[in-house]
């Protein structure tokens, strides 16, 4: 893929080592052979942070197995690193900001191939979960800080589009991948899931510590610490109560009352926003519109998407037999998709504008969950109701992860980039393990195990599938409001857009 057109921003730093400018789009030449390694260090730690969340699933049974872990527990090897990378997303991205993104970077990459040995060495089902969390939290501060290199570095318009398009092929593919890689690396050790990650990270530490240039920290700003601490235990009290509640009940005091204690500590985060001189976020930046339908976008895409996938590990090797290698045959065409289609979406990003794609994106979702909710079976043909929908998602989730990515960090200050990478990030997450949450107690009601899917039918995933289909729906229902508003983006050229969205954070600074 050449980037002819594209043109670049480096870092504004005295230390940086040796010039990052590309040439002259007139000369025909590409970005240089350093920019295009600064953005391999990049894609590979955002796939390593996107893979770690759907591909230990596939290999809970194995785990279970040997370590003798009962289901509660295993839950936990998925929902501790949610709950770390979904819990300090925007501390890591604010922390970036303000510290200085390699210093951070390097540090929170480090940790993260720490944690990934010891998971894969231990023997204690206590400590393989707190190397999960441990595992989560370090992504938090990788995920955001390479989203803030990469649109630091490269200028907004088509150079970023492209870096983007670029990214999102390794940040894609790491989600839609998981289950795939996962089924096949559990066929030979579900240890391999944990230890897979160790060379790549050090390889990412390696190649990060020589090509990514030495930038200064904010010279203005501060630590919001009590802003911090209320949203991190906020969030982290709701989705540990989300996830939790299936199994102590919805109507549980203790659920009842976390639930209070937490909507308690996000509003005391938002009143300490308006009143601190240095928040950590800006509040205004909730007042775009385009920012805010992104970040509800992406907890349509991935909270139902992740929850699908979830359910399809459950349907097709419990209920139906399958192995992990089969079971990873089978959702591969999603994979393949995600990665030779997320390429070409930051040109279509510059010719028809995110928001558009964004709508191509959850109409395609929509569609798959809706033919897998009936056309799937107790014994279901492979041709006619899986493969129609894997295809269906890995177009959709091609389509819209670079899309919203786009659309989440347009016309944000390059001082705030770290802020609007972390809120993009956290809507991922925190929204995929709600969705997860929601969608698991739905399939495991009325089951005598709490996974409930090894003796039932197909009937039992219908409460799920319907609840994905709807996230997908009102996902898809928020993204088109500007229409139904309207603000037709019929006729309208992408300059006049990014024009309409650069005005809306214009009013809000």
């Amino acid at each position: 893929m050449t980037c002819t057109d594209s043109t670049l921003k480096p870092f504004d730093s005295p230390e940086s080592p040796g010039s990052t400018e590309s040439t002259d789009p007139a000369t025909g030449e590409g970005w240089s052979l350093k920019l295009w390694g600064i953005l391999a260090v990049l894609c590979l730690v955002l796939f390593l942070d996107g893979l770690d969340v759907s591909m230990v699933g596939v290999a809970l049974p194995s785990i279970g197995n040997e370590l003798g872990l009962s289901t509660t527990s295993l839950q936990w090897i998925i929902n501790g690193y949610v709950l770390g990378f979904g819990g300090l997303l925007l501390l890591g991205g604010r922390t970036a900001d303000l510290l200085g993104r390699r210093k951070v970077f390097l540090i929170a990459l480090t940790v993260f191939a720490i944690a990934s040995l010891v998971g894969g060495l231990v023997d204690n089902g206590t400590l393989l979960i707190a190397s999960r969390f441990v595992k989560g939290l370090a992504a938090a501060f990788t995920a955001p800080t390479a989203m803030s290199i990469l649109t630091t570095t490269f200028k907004e318009g088509p150079a970023r589009n492209r870096a983007l398009s670029v990214f999102s092929v390794f940040g894609a593919s790491g989600y839609s991948s998981g289950l795939i890689l996962g089924g096949l690396l559990t066929s030979a050790g579900w240890r391999f899931t944990f230890l897979m990650p160790v060379p790549f990270a050090v390889i990412a530490l390696i190649g990060g510590y020589f090509l990514i240039p030495r930038d200064r920290p904010a010279d203005t700003g501060g630590h919001d610490l009590v802003g911090a601490v209320t949203l991190v235990t906020g969030m982290l009290l709701t989705v540990y109560t989300m996830v939790s509640a299936p199994t102590r009940g919805w109507a549980h005091p203790m659920t009842l009352g976390s639930f209070a204690v937490a909507a308690v500590l996000l509003a005391t985060f938002f009143f300490v926003e308006k009143k601190v001189a240095h928040p950590l976020v800006r509040l205004g930046l909730l007042r775009v519109g385009t920012i805010v339908r992104a970040n509800l976008a992406i907890i349509a895409l991935f909270g139902s998407y992740l929850s699908f996938q979830f359910m399809m590990t459950i349907f097709l090797q419990s209920a139906l037999g399958w192995s992990p290698l089969k079971m990873a045959m089978a959702l591969l065409p999603a994979g393949i998709i995600v990665a030779f289609g997320s390429p070409f979406v930051g040109r279509l990003v510059d010719l028809y504008g995110s928001a558009k794609l964004i709508i191509a994106a959850l109409t395609s979702l929509s569609v798959g969950y809706l033919w897998f909710l009936f056309a799937g079976s107790d014994s279901p043909s492979y041709v006619v109701a899986i493969l129609p929908s894997v295809i269906l998602l890995g177009l959709g989730f091609a389509l819209g992860y670079t899309s919203i990515m786009a659309q989440a960090t347009s016309g944000v200050d390059d001082s705030e980039q770290g802020l609007a990478s972390g809120l993009v990030n956290t809507s991922a997450q925190v929204g995929a393990a709600l969705v997860l949450a929601l969608t698991t107690a739905l399939v495991t009601a009325g089951s005598h195990t709490a996974s409930g899917a090894g003796t039932a039918g197909f009937e039992q995933f219908h409460p799920g599938l319907i609840l994905v289909t709807g996230v997908a729906l009102v996902g898809l229902a928020i993204t088109v409001s500007p229409l139904v508003r309207g603000r037709s983006l019929r006729g309208r050229s992408v300059r006049e857009r990014r024009a309409e969205e650069e005005k809306e954070l214009a009013e809000v600074n």
